[in-house]
């Protein structure tokens, strides 16, 4: 078995330290990795996960006194070819295919097979077949690999590497752009490769992929080496402790106190756009931190887009402190108090290029125009520098570009700009998605603040302990319609079972709550 005290480890890595001009990015990790097992990597964003796995790539060259070792053999990684020739690939989350170029010829890539000078491409398309069939692929060899979904480029990144003869395969955060059932598909490959002797290296933030495949978990804090679980000891709460030193339980620690009785801020009833949304109705009150929960495909980030003015709907109404309101566009629902947190942040919410002053001050930027039409660039920078403060954005200043943010600062930059518009409600839709659980933690704590202070918060998330942790009531969505609620004053408790049983139409006993 994997990882038992008679096998041999397929690669050690001791003593490696890292260090950057005036930042000291690892000290003295160790990380050992035996064939045939999945070890995940995890630790939060700035923990020294991706500075490691790019010293075992050949992209940086660690500090003296590192030794790395390969089949108890030490070697010398100068390169990403010297990593290649010794069996080690990447996937990284940016995914590194030429989209111009057929499946076969991104496999074989810097590899043609060759007949004379020119290359055989008949022997590549052979050579492919093997491979993708083994994989469970649908597509040809000859198909352009910009045609292919995210989840079949991520195959041919995996038939590369397998095709380069790998034995050790590293994924970085392999299902972030997946569906749930692209996932399983890429869960059953990593099974299989894990079958036949591969070593994966797996980096994720989602506690329950790491769970189901993981035969041993390490842990990075701070550039350091915290320790190792053998899967008889892996469950979220000693990862947890692990990466942030300090238990589960205060990470939804909730000090707002939802007064239920008051009148309702948002009022949704038999909303529909005759397609996704058929019949959708809830209330939202200030002070209230309201979960919408469901399957994928269940519609909810469709309703959020419909309460938004982001979409057209065919039927029912939004009402706004007890008065009706059809917002056409996302500037009138901004101007009116609803706001809405996308959960793309990178293609639909942020500037990637702009700064993260840029970011935070675009949706009240004409507040600081002058005489002439000038604007006060001072005040701006003090708007910023206090949402940095009030947010603890971890950057050197404002005019760092908000692209080289990790994923929770981006995201606290964007809700800083949100709530730069003093809205009534909030629409956060995957708050939390692709942050580490440090910056998880925070949002948590941002949102309870958010309804301490009054404002209607309304949290859509794919994540039941997430949704079970922060939110006072959960609606709950199934085929396009709202089947019913759990938390306060329903009469049912909100667990993970309760929410399950509404989405998938189980009927459940009502209790004291």
């Amino acid at each position: 078995m994997s990882g038992s005290p008679d096998a041999k480890p397929i690669l050690q890595m001791r003593n490696v330290s890292k260090t950057f001009p005036g930042v000291k990015a690892l000290r003295n990790v160790e990380l050992t990795i035996y064939p045939g097992e999945v070890h995940s990597l995890m630790g939060e964003n700035g923990a020294g996960k991706s500075t490691l796995m790019k010293i075992l790539s050949g992209a940086y060259i660690p500090d003296a006194g590192a030794e790395i070792t390969i089949d108890g053999r030490t070697v010398h990684i100068d390169g990403p070819l010297t990593a290649k020739a010794l069996g080690i690939a990447i996937i990284y989350q940016e995914l590194a295919l030429s989209p111009n170029l057929t499946v076969a010829e991104n496999i074989y890539l810097g590899r043609e097979a060759r007949r004379g000078p020119a290359i055989d491409r008949r022997a590549m398309l052979a050579g492919c077949e093997e491979i993708l069939g083994n994989l469970g692929a649908t597509f040809e060899p000859q198909t352009i690999v910009g045609d292919l979904s995210i989840a079949e480029q991520q195959m041919v990144e995996v038939a590369r590497a397998i095709h380069a003869r790998s034995r050790i395969l590293v994924m970085d955060e392999p299902t972030t752009a997946l569906s749930s059932r692209e996932t399983e598909r890429l869960f059953a490959v990593i099974r299989r490769l894990k079958a036949e002797g591969l070593a994966i290296v797996y980096i994720s933030h989602r506690m329950a992929e790491v769970y189901e495949l993981s035969e041993r978990v390490s842990v990075l804090r701070d550039g350091g080496y915290v320790g190792t679980l053998d899967r008889n000891e892996i469950d979220p709460e000693s990862i947890v402790r692990m990466m942030v030193g300090r238990d589960l339980s205060s990470f939804y620690k909730k000090e707002h106190r939802p007064g239920g009785a008051t009148t309702p801020v948002l009022e949704v009833t038999g909303l529909t756009d005759g397609k996704r949304v058929k019949n959708a109705s809830f209330t939202l009150h200030a002070g209230e931190v309201l979960g919408l929960a469901g399957l994928v495909g269940a519609g909810r980030t469709e309703l959020a887009r419909l309460i938004y003015g982001a979409e057209p709907r065919t039927g029912g109404t939004v009402s706004l402190e007890g008065k009706p309101v059809h917002f056409g566009t996302p500037a009138a629902a901004i101007d009116g108090g609803v706001v809405y947190l996308t959960e793309d942040r990178k293609a639909l919410g942020l500037f990637l290029d702009m700064t993260v002053g840029d970011n935070i001050n675009l949706g009240v930027i004409g507040r600081d125009a002058k005489p002439g039409g000038w604007l006060d660039r001072a005040r701006a920078r003090m708007r910023s520098l206090d949402a940095i403060e009030a947010m603890n954005i971890r950057v050197p200043g404002p005019e760092m570009p908000v692209g080289a943010l990790s994923g929770g600062n981006q995201q606290k930059v964007l809700l800083s700009r949100l709530l730069e518009t003093k809205p009534k409600v909030l629409i956060l839709d995957e708050p939390t998605r692709g942050v580490d659980i440090g910056a998880k933690s925070e949002i948590y704590r941002i949102i309870d603040r958010l309804a301490q202070s009054g404002a209607a918060v309304l949290v859509i998330s794919s994540e039941l302990p997430e949704v079970v942790g922060i939110a006072d009531r959960v609606v709950v969505m199934r085929e396009g319609e709202t089947r019913g609620e759990v938390g306060a004053g329903t009469g049912v408790a909100i667990t993970e079972e309760t929410i399950m049983a509404l989405a998938t139409g189980v009927t459940i006993e009502r209790a004291a709550a």
